[in-house]
């Protein structure tokens, strides 16, 4: 007899759940998808875009208005930058060149630019911040009081946001070298993504530790951090490209429209992947893993140890004050609810800090 079709989904969904507990290579990805869902984890990367997408353009004319100071009456120095990578954009590469003699010794555009990248730079900051402490759960009261924590984004912007800066400028002009003339040998390309990759490595390092309100080492971040570095050059390389080789001839129409919605995903896409490798850390040093397959999807599921580990961890963010106590119980699906007989060994308490 024919098996009924909700009998034969089942057996491959447990065929499926055993296969990826027995491996780590199917089972680590999956508790890190999880657990980026359970973090709400698109919705911390949004707001990281939301500051970064801020700050740009102020940056922007941070930038135009110093090379006015800078350049002034070097009209030969000025041409090679105006015709850097920068003014590749499209729209922005023309505005640029078309304003640079009005914004000469504007104290207004200096001004608006450096409070608008200060807002904005703050803002990613403590949005890096706010996400490292959710993945991490840290609780609400072992954070950093609103000073502190922007001291530490401006550490973080002075730090981090530099290194990244000259990473991505020489990811920049490496993709981008042909169109000033310049061919870069294929060894030269390779050492120079190399260099970046290992940089934005440890400024990932770096950066997980600052932002998380929680002593966690080296091992613990290092091989979220390389991922982030590497997922981080494969985005300059690509997104450097396409600007270079696909937009800079679009019309301005085109070019405003297409400009916005580029850089709005581009940053998120960075975003989450940053989160995505910061989750990876905590799974893999939190052991939140493996996962019931249907954890997400269904109460009546047996949960195995990263589920209680991961769902024990959740509230202990909302944690506010040091006298506070959070304890967390589970019981089978099918048991009464607070028999002793439904309790699970190892199931209440506060969950392991790893």
């Amino acid at each position: 007899m024919t098996e009924d079709l909700p009998v034969r989904v089942s057996r491959i969904t447990a065929a499926l759940d055993r296969f990826q507990r027995r491996h780590p290579g199917a089972g680590l990805p999956l508790a890190v998808v999880y657990k980026f869902a359970d973090d709400q984890g698109n919705v911390l990367a949004a707001l990281i875009t939301y500051y970064a997408f801020v700050s740009l353009f102020p940056l922007l004319l941070l930038l135009v208005t110093v090379l006015g100071y800078a350049l002034h009456g070097n009209e030969h120095l000025q041409l090679q930058v105006l015709n850097s990578a920068l003014s590749q954009f499209p729209v922005i590469g023309d505005q640029l060149r078309t304003n640079i003699d009005p914004l000469h010794g504007r104290v207004l555009g200096l001004v608006v630019g450096i409070l608008g990248s200060v807002y904005g730079g703050l803002g990613v900051a403590q949005a890096g911040q706010n996400a490292m402490n959710k993945v991490w759960a840290v609780p609400r009261n072992a954070r950093p009081n609103p000073f502190k924590a922007r001291g530490i984004s401006l550490l973080l912007l002075l730090l981090v946001g530099g290194g990244l800066l000259a990473t991505t400028v020489l990811s920049a002009l490496t993709t981008s070298a042909a169109a000033y003339g310049t061919n870069l040998g294929v060894g030269a390309r390779v050492l120079s993504a190399v260099l970046s990759i290992a940089v934005n490595a440890v400024l990932f390092v770096v950066a997980f530790q600052l932002m998380t309100a929680q002593q966690i080492t080296v091992s613990q971040v290092r091989g979220g951090a390389l991922a982030a570095a590497v997922c981080w050059q494969l985005l300059q390389e690509v997104g450097t490209y396409y600007v270079g080789h696909q937009l800079k001839d679009a019309s301005a129409t085109y070019g405003v429209f297409g400009l916005v919605l580029g850089l709005l995903a581009w940053i998120y896409l960075g975003a989450l992947v940053i989160v995505l490798c910061a989750e990876y850390s905590v799974v893999r040093a939190r052991k939140l893993w493996p996962r019931s397959l249907l954890t997400p999807f269904t109460d009546n599921v047996r949960l195995t140890d990263g589920d209680r580990r991961a769902y024990a961890s959740y509230p202990m963010t909302e944690k506010h004050k040091g006298f506070e106590t959070v304890e967390v119980e589970f019981h089978e699906p099918d048991g009464p609810a607070g028999s002793e007989e439904s309790r699970q060994p190892g199931s209440s308490g506060r969950p392991e800090t790893g």
